[in-house]
Formats: C-alpha cells, sequence, structure tokens
C-alpha cells in the first residue's frame, strides 16, 4: 500500500500497527543489544499500556515518558499512542527541575519512567516501565483513536519568557507529514533506518515513525555511537541515516570520513541547523550511493517542512553566498509566503506557512501572540486568538492563519528557498532551538546579577557556541553557571560567562549585541568561566 493512498492510517499507532499485520515476524526496533519484531514491539506495547491503564484506574489524557535508548522507551511510546492519549517525552539528561517544570505545565497524569530516569521530584504520579510491562492483562488493551483534536505529542520548546513552551502536534499533522517522507525516501522491508535524536527533538517522530509506517527497521545507537557514524552505519548496514549537520565535523574532524567509507546508505538526511556545502561535499564523498538531503522545519509545522535533495555529483550543486545547503521547496501540500515585518509580499523576509501540518496553537494561548499572520482582510493583522488563561491547544488558531517561522529566507530559483539566518534571538545549539531570553531569564535571577545577555557566536567547525555576559554587585560566574546547570539542560548553558562592568548601548539605549560581540572576539583566549572587567 502506498503511503500516499485514501486508506493511509489515521494515528501514529496506526501507522505502526499496518506494518505489524502486514510484517510481524519483520525486525521493527533494536536498542541497547536487543532486537524486537514488529509482533514482540507490539505486545510489548500492548502490556506497557495495560499497565498504564490499571494505574490510572482508566483513560489517560497525557501521559510523560522519561526513559533512556532502550526498547522500554519505545514500547512506552506505543503504548500511549495506543490508548489515544498524548506522550509528552521528558529527557533523562535534563535537570529535574526542567522535568519537573514540563510535568507541572503538561497537565501530566502520569510518567513513565525507567532506572535511567530522575523521576523522584516530579509533581505527578510515576510509574516504572518495568512495572508497568508486568501488571495488567495485555489481551485485554484496546486500541483507542482518542478524542477529537487531542494532541500525539507536544513537545517543549526553549521560551523566550524564561519558560518552556508547549507545543502540540495532532494526529492529523502527521498524517500528511508521514505519507510524504516514506514515499519520497523509499522506506519499506528491509529498510534500516538510524534514530540520532532523543525523544524530546521533533525529528525523532521522523526516525520512529517513517520507519514503523513503512515496515522497517529502527536502529538505535547509544550516545557515543552517535559521534561515530561510519561504524554505527556499517555494523549495523544502515540504508538510511538522519542527523544533525554537526555530527559531520566532528566526524571529519575525527578523520573518520574517508571515501566511500559508508556504502550501504542509500539516504542521508540532515535537519536541526544548517547544513554547509563543505559538510555535504564531506558525507556525499563518504557515501556516494546515497541521496543527500537537507531538510527544514520547525517544531510548530510538525518536524519538517522543505527539502532539498543534492544530486550525486557535487559539481551540480548549487553556489550559495552563505555557503549553506538551500532548505528547498515547501512541500506541495502546504502553502508558504515571504513576507516583510508588517505582514507584505517580500523578496527576502520572514518565512509564514499553513496547511495541514501546522501546529494549532501553544499549550499557552498567551504565547501565539505574534506568532500567526491572518492575511484574509484588507490589512495584515496578528490576532487575539484565544481568551486569556485558557490552557488548551484544540481549536486556538484558525486554520486560515500563517505561522511566522521567525526564519529569514530568500527565494534562489529553481532551488527554492535559502536560509538567511533567524529574525529573533533565537538560535539552533547542536540542532536544538533556543530562546536566548530564557537564559537571560534565568541569568538574572542569580545573585548579584544586574542585567544579562547572551550571545551564540561561531565556532570555527560551523557550530555555535553561547556566550553570557553579565552585570551587576559582583556576580561569581562559577556560582551562576552552576545555578544554570542544575536549571536547564547542558545545551543551554553557556560555554563561557563574562562579567562586565556595563553593557554597550546603541542610539536607542538598547543593548547593542553587535558591538558587544565585536567585544568579545578581540578579548584574549577564553577559559570556560571567564571573567572579564571593564
Amino acid at each position: 500500500m502506498s503511503a500516499r493512498s485514501g486508506d493511509r492510517p489515521a494515528t501514529l499507532y496506526g501507522w505502526f500497527a499496518a506494518s505489524a499485520a502486514r510484517h510481524p515476524d519483520r525486525l521493527a526496533l533494536q536498542a541497547a543489544g536487543q532486537a524486537l519484531t514488529y509482533r514482540e514491539l507490539d505486545d510489548y506495547s500492548a502490556r506497557v499500556a495495560a499497565g498504564v491503564l490499571h494505574a490510572c484506574g482508566g483513560w489517560p489524557r497525557r501521559v510523560g515518558l522519561l526513559a533512556g535508548r532502550r526498547p522500554a522507551a519505545y514500547a512506552g511510546y506505543l503504548a500511549v499512542q495506543r490508548l489515544g492519549a498524548t506522550v509528552v517525552p521528558l529527557n533523562t539528561a535534563w535537570p529535574r527541575a526542567r522535568n519537573a517544570s514540563v510535568a507541572h505545565r503538561a497537565g501530566l497524569d502520569l510518567v513513565l519512567a525507567d532506572e535511567s530516569g530522575q523521576a523522584g521530584e516530579l509533581p505527578v504520579p510515576v510509574l516504572d516501565l518495568a512495572d508497568a510491562a508486568g501488571s495488567g492483562d495485555a489481551g485485554g488493551t484496546a486500541v483507542r483513536r482518542g478524542e477529537p483534536g487531542a494532541p500525539a505529542y507536544i513537545l517543549f520548546t526553549s521560551g523566550s519568557t524564561g519558560a518552556p513552551k508547549g507545543v502540540p502536534i495532532l494526529q492529523e499533522n502527521v498524517a500528511p507529514y508521514l505519507a510524504h517522507v516514506i514515499d519520497r525516501y523509499e522506506v519499506g522491508p528491509g529498510s534500516r533506518l538510524s534514530q540520532t535524536f532523543d525523544l524530546t527533538f521533533d525529528v525523532s517522530v521522523f526516525d520512529m515513525f517513517t520507519a514503523w509506517g513503512g515496515g522497517a527497521t529502527l536502529v538505535v545507537p547509544g550516545r557515543d555511537e552517535i559521534l561515530t557514524p561510519v561504524r554505527f552505519v556499517n555494523t549495523h548496514r544502515l540504508t538510511h541515516w538522519c542527523s544533525v549537520p554537526s555530527v559531520i565535523s566532528f566526524a571529519r574532524r575525527m578523520r573518520a570520513l574517508r571515501q566511500g567509507a559508508m556504502p550501504t546508505l542509500r539516504h542521508s538526511l540532515f535537519a536541526g541547523e544548517p547544513l554547509t556545502l563543505q559538510q555535504a561535499r564531506t558525507w556525499q564523498a563518504a557515501a556516494p550511493s546515497s541521496r543527500l538531503e537537507n531538510f527544514y522545519g520547525p517544531t510548530e509545522l510538525t518536524i519538517t517542512c522543505s527539502e532539498f535533495g543534492l544530486g550525486t555529483d557535487p559539481g551540480g550543486w548549487p553556489a550559495t553566498a552563505n555557503g549553506t545547503v538551500p532548505i528547498g521547496h515547501v512541500y506541495a501540500h502546504l502553502e508558504h509566503r515571504v513576507l516583510d515585518t508588517a505582514g507584505r509580499p517580500a523578496q527576502e523576509g520572514e518565512l509564514c506557512v499553513r496547511g495541514p501540518q501546522r501546529f494549532p496553537g501553544y499549550l499557552d494561548p498567551a504565547d501565539n501572540t505574534g506568532r500567526f499572520w491572518d492575511l484574509d482582510g484588507d490589512h495584515p493583522t496578528d490576532p487575539a486568538t484565544a481568551p486569556a488563561g485558557r490552557a488548551g491547544p484544540a481549536g486556538v488558531v484558525p486554520a486560515r492563519m500563517w505561522y511566522r517561522t521567525g526564519d529569514r529566507v530568500r527565494p534562489a530559483g529553481r532551488d527554492g528557498l535559502l536560509h538567511l539566518g533567524r529574525l529573533d534571538h533565537q538560535v539552533k545549539v547542536d540542532g536544538y532551538r533556543v530562546e536566548l531570553g530564557e537564559i537571560e531569564s534565568a541569568l538574572r535571577e542569580g545573585p548579584g546579577v544586574h542585567d544579562a545577555v547572551v550571545l551564540a557566536l561561531p565556532t570555527a567547525h560551523h557550530g555555535t557556541e553561547l556566550h553570557a555576559v553579565c552585570t551587576g554587585d559582583d556576580p561569581r560566574p562559577e556560582a551562576l553557571l552552576a545555578a544554570l546547570r542544575e536549571r536547564l539542560p547542558a545545551y543551554m548553558v553557556p560555554a563561557f560567562l563574562h562579567v562586565r562592568a556595563e553593557l554597550p548601548l546603541n542610539g536607542n539605549g538598547k543593548t547593542d549585541r553587535a558591538a558587544l560581540a565585536a567585544l568579545l572576539h578581540d578579548a584574549p583566549a577564553a577559559t570556560p568561566v571567564k571573567e572579564l572587567r571593564s
């Protein structure tokens, strides 16, 4: 059955179940040294689902998942989907305070956790995945479609106000996406796909359900194996690789990407941060039989919404002014506009998108302000989209409204769109979306701090490094960074912290970030914790 056919599954679990029915004895998952067939993984998820029903005393609404890269995590994810509930991934590498904050904001009924989780301080009941799998009668576990408009999953992204923002994605957002990518990347029985992304990163949904929707095998590397892609690809004979582009730079520094090193790859996909042409050439040389593609999309538009495929001959690749691969063409089932700051058509401006992949609005409707354009009237407007204080995703933002990505783009002829950077203070670090304002807000709460600015500065290897600059009454860098590590994920903790007497200002009295970046660039070589006093 083609994924584009009219009887395509309507839910994430439906995509998996259809493959389980057709290919029960094919491998569905390899993780942590274990291999499970579709029948075995389906049975495992049914047992966990039975345990959840028993623990909740009925159908749950939202379930957190705090588990490592083991089969239990994937069985737990499928169990929540099987029950028609919403899965909210937490992260075993996050500080406990952040997991607790997300659990509270999501309104979880329960958290499924394994032994790698830090579940002791969560404000909701916690059920051990092993206990869940052994506590119920799997044979009596029904498959439930869920309430209309209920999200399939909610992910929390960095928020400029100092708190993470909940992004609900509906089942009907995901269905057209999977139909497109399963066909485009020729995923079927015999395909073997990598799963490099944490479950709190939206591309993990691509990894899991593109594989399972096509009847393929999902192969999960350990954290260290992600950084040795050649060895992992060859050991497991992968046909599809998907990761952030920075993995290429790391592997290149380790001299691992030799010519023809990955002959089994048929598709190589990169997302989460800009892919440079230099990175693409390096990877293509190591995987010469692979079709290399850059794909782009914010979480709010359901994983990715545009694609640009590079041919196997680098001589025919586009040359771009900023040295990055174009983000290409927006999917045909979506609409897009390039608009200026007043919501008018522009040759270069903000990418705005609407269509079936557009999320229904943030979990907290207050976060919708400034994120949508209503272009149906005589004048573009930024509508008030929901009653204040009502935290519910369904039906918050009408489908006619355009989501403002915050990404600056320029049409590049037949190559589609070229990404030119952000219009705000949001950056990508290791593929994760980071609002610098959230880090600044946390720093300003530190002892002795009057003001704080965080800058994302480029590294020599096409990466991004965070530098924090604080003013105040003798703030202590070591103490401030220690406090951030207790509150924020590691990728949001600045690599360097500078203390200055004052921040440079522009003519409008605002912090001059460009001048501050120049000052840091001209400063002596930094250490991981650095004090600059002016």
